[in-house]
């Protein structure tokens, strides 16, 4: 029993050592995280960033992260790494995000960039791959984005994932993987899965594409040029009738007999209408999976309330590295954040109760004070009421 446990560590310790980390990100080494994430200077109304864990954490080191910090502000930052291709490939795409001010409206998503992304002018038309995580506004909007890039246009996941509304800090997974399927996890839990292809709902997934309308109409236009073939390329012992016009009907060309099964010159007439005829785009493969030029990740979004904490990112092609990194970092601190937070609670009610008790203590003495004043008037004038009387 031992010697198992013992192979399935050294299983496991090889699966993390084949693993490949593209981006990882904890904020653990104070502010050098500035010569790392690029604070966009497109507009100079842009929110600023700085690194906190917040208010309330599980850990006050391990749960720093990039904190908004204004309020009714666009905010763009980013981070490069050494671009990559996922064809073929798993990807994972893995962070936290606690909005601990209780978001009202705002986005607490990321964006993955190809790698030629102008850091310095990132902004809300710069070209993106995935944007993926949670965007809350009011009653209607909350739920998860899955948007991908596919084809010059954005693509958005046609089924409703709910996001996470409350203070604390949760972990968002999404993964893609190279036979089309997908699966979002909010706090290591599976809370969407399916195919790529039909729930983005584009058939132009699939590897051979059906014929368009064009396509038919190339179609009928190669029958017809087909036809025009057969006129000019008669059988070899036909004869030039006696009515031929060339001007009318064309050269005159006799078919030359088929040779060894051959047909003249070799080339099969259909064949070759429909490579000088198709449509470019005919029968192209697209695959909604692959992004050739990874390259950068960061945060492109608007928040009416700031305070929001973005943390623990991760970017690499194993799902189980994934699973563990999560696991050392918000799952260590999940269950302290809370009990930090309820200790907080009690405090807070426990000062409120006790600021009520000393304003109603205070308004007390002043009630008796001013009682005190009003008996000390009234004795005051009975007694020169009575030395009047006297």
């Amino acid at each position: 029993m031992a010697l198992a446990r013992v192979s399935l560590w050294v299983i496991c310790m090889l699966r993390v050592a084949l693993a490949t980390v593209y981006f990882q990100e904890e904020f653990l080494d104070g502010e050098r995280w500035r010569n790392r994430w690029v604070q966009s200077t497109n507009d100079s109304q842009f929110g600023h960033f700085r690194v906190s864990s917040g208010k309330f954490y599980g850990h006050k080191e391990k749960d720093k992260g990039l904190q908004t910090t204004q309020n009714s502000r666009f905010y763009a930052i980013s981070a490069s790494f050494k671009p990559f291709s996922n064809k073929g490939k798993t990807l994972v795409i893995q962070y936290t995000v606690k909005h601990e001010q209780k978001m009202d409206c705002g986005g607490g998503y990321i964006k993955v960039f190809p790698s030629d992304l102008d850091q310095k002018n990132l902004n809300g038309k710069s070209q993106y791959y995935i944007m993926f995580g949670p965007d809350i506004c009011g009653f209607d909007i909350k739920k998860v984005h899955v948007i991908l890039y596919f084809k010059n246009q954005y693509h958005s996941n046609k089924k409703p994932i709910r996001c996470k509304v409350d203070g604390f800090t949760h972990l968002y997974t999404l993964i893609l993987r190279p036979d089309l399927s997908y699966e979002v996890k909010v706090d290591g839990q599976s809370i969407e899965s399916g195919s790529i292809e039909y729930d983005w709902n584009l058939t132009s997934l699939k590897k051979a594409e059906t014929p368009s309308a064009e396509s038919r109409d190339w179609d009928q236009v190669d029958t017809g040029r087909a036809q025009d073939w057969e006129k000019h390329f008669l059988d070899a012992g036909a004869s030039k009738p006696s009515d031929w016009n060339s001007e009318l009907d064309g050269d005159w060309l006799q078919k030359p007999p088929y040779q060894d099964g051959l047909k003249p010159e070799g080339i099969d007439k259909d064949v070759w209408l429909h490579q000088q005829m198709k449509p470019a785009h005919y029968l192209t493969q697209y695959d909604l999976s692959e992004f050739e030029n990874i390259g950068a990740i960061g945060l492109d979004l608007w928040q009416v309330r700031s305070g929001t904490i973005f943390d623990n990112f991760l970017i690499t092609d194993d799902e189980e590295y994934a699973e563990r990194f999560g696991k050392a970092t918000w799952g260590e601190t999940k269950g302290p954040e809370k009990e930090m937070d309820a200790i907080q609670a009690k405090e807070e009610v426990k000062k409120a109760r006790e600021e009520d008790e000393e304003e109603l203590l205070t308004g007390k003495f002043r009630q008796e004070l001013l009682t005190g004043k009003l008996r000390r008037h009234d004795n005051h004038f009975s007694r020169f009421h009575r030395q009047g009387e006297l």
